[in-house]
Order: C-alpha cells, then structure tokens, then sequence
C-alpha cells in the first residue's frame, strides 16, 4: 500500500475490512460504468450506421466511409472532454473507441455467429482506434478543445478507412465466378444471401466492396473529416454540460412541503 493511500485511510478512519469493501466497491462501479458505455455507444452506432457496418459486401466506398466515423465520433468526443476537463487524461476518445469495439466484438459473435450462425468472415467490424489515438494525441499536444476539434476530428475521420483496409482488403481479392470475375464480398454475399435486406442497401448495391478503393472513397472520407469538425465540436459541449452538477433553488411552497421551511 502507498504511503498516500495510507493516509487517506487514516483520515478516513475505516477498519482494514471496511477499505477492502471500498475498494472492492470502486471497482463495480467503474465496471458498471464501462457496461453502461458500451452499451449506450453500441446502441447509437447500431441505430445510426447500422446496415452498413453489418456485412462484409455491404461496407461501400461512399457511405460507408461517411457515416461510420461521423456516428462514432459523438459519444467518445463526450467522453474526451469530460476526462479532460475534469482529470487532465487524453484517453476519452481512445476509451470510447475500445469499449465500441469490445461491445460489437461481443455481439457479432453471440449474436450473429452462436445464435444466427454467420460466419465471423460476413460480419468483420469496423475500427476507428487509430483515429481515436490520433485525436487524443493531438488534444495532448494542442490542449485546446477549439484545435482539437479542427485537427483531431478531421484526422479521426481520414483515418478511418486506412485503419480499417488491412481487415477488408482479402475480401477484395478478385476470383472467377461462372465465368464472370467478382470479389471475395460478392461470393459471401451469394453464399449467405439476406431476404430482408432493406430497399435502401438494394438501391446503394452498386457501390459495394466490389468498386472498393478508387477516387471516391477519398472524396468520402475528405467530406467526413469537415463534419466530424463540427460534430467533435457539438459533442464537446454537450458532454461537458451533461456532467456538470447544477443546483436548482426550491420554491418556497417545496421546502414547506418537505419540512424544510
């Protein structure tokens, strides 16, 4: 035990056993509120990306690379401002980046590989950690939240797609398929074709892994990198105002009522 931990006990003037709950205690918490976060940046990426993180030949080169870091840019910026305005600690985005990927890691294989029996190859997730470290770097060095904003969102979104090609590019590779040449993706998707495929995937299928790469993607991602600017800056605010504590002066007609006055 530290010397400083120690001295907290002393003042606190907890028995060995009641510090040992304590502890013990401050790490259920912190568990819960880790389950809590991956569950809630999950939920908003589910709700806000969706299909087109879900299968490997619907990830296309212009939304997929658009929507994605947009989506999971919120949550983390949050948590980026509040533990560095409140602890000083360039890890919110990081933290949020490893939690999102941990959350979907555990669905893709409970719920689609044990439940829906997909195969790990059909539902590869998406990253965005390189980016996350990128944007926490740049908040240490810059340690404004205005420059991090500017610099570390739009390199958390040009990140995106370098940070994710070294899992997607075996499912580019061309093969012949009766006589015609398609894509590892294209060959999952006619193994396991999907019924309910929205009408809206159906309507972006030309844009696929199979026109992966090329001009686009870039032109995405450059279009990406300009709105996650203003979506860092948004969701810096709104974390930092959601874990402010404010007081709310009672009326006098409450205090009577609750014995107070």
């Amino acid at each position: 035990m530290s010397p400083n931990s120690r001295e907290i006990l002393a003042v606190s003037e907890l028995p060995p056993e009641g510090a040992k709950l304590s502890r013990i205690w401050d790490w259920c918490v912190v568990a819960a509120v880790a389950l809590l976060f991956m569950g809630a940046i999950h939920l908003h990426v589910m709700l806000t990306v969706g299909d087109w993180d879900m299968f490997i030949d619907w990830k296309d080169r212009q939304f997929w690379v658009l929507v994605t870091p947009v989506s999971m840019l919120m949550i983390p910026a949050a948590l980026q401002a509040v533990f560095w305005h409140y602890f000083r600690l360039p890890i919110g985005m990081t933290l949020g980046a490893v939690l999102l990927l941990i959350a979907t890691w555990i669905t893709r294989y409970v719920g689609w590989h044990l439940w829906g029996y997909f195969p790990f190859t059909m539902g590869v997730p998406a990253t965005m950690i390189a980016g996350a470290l990128a944007c926490d770097a740049i908040l240490l060095i810059v340690r404004s939240s205005l420059l991090t904003s500017t610099f570390g969102g739009f390199v958390f979104a040009l990140l995106f797609y370098p940070s994710n090609w070294a899992s997607l590019a075996p499912y580019f590779i061309p093969i012949e398929h009766q006589g015609m040449v398609a894509s590892v993706a294209d060959m999952i998707g006619y193994v396991f074709p999907r019924s309910g495929t929205p009408e809206y995937i159906r309507m972006i299928e030309r844009g696929t892994l199979r026109t992966y790469e090329g001009t686009t993607v870039w032109i995405s991602s450059f279009f990406a990198g300009v709105i996650c600017i203003f979506m860092h800056m948004l969701w810096w605010r709104i974390g930092l105002a959601f874990s402010t504590q404010r007081f709310v002066d009672s009326s006098k007609r409450f205090k009577k009522f609750v014995g107070l006055a």
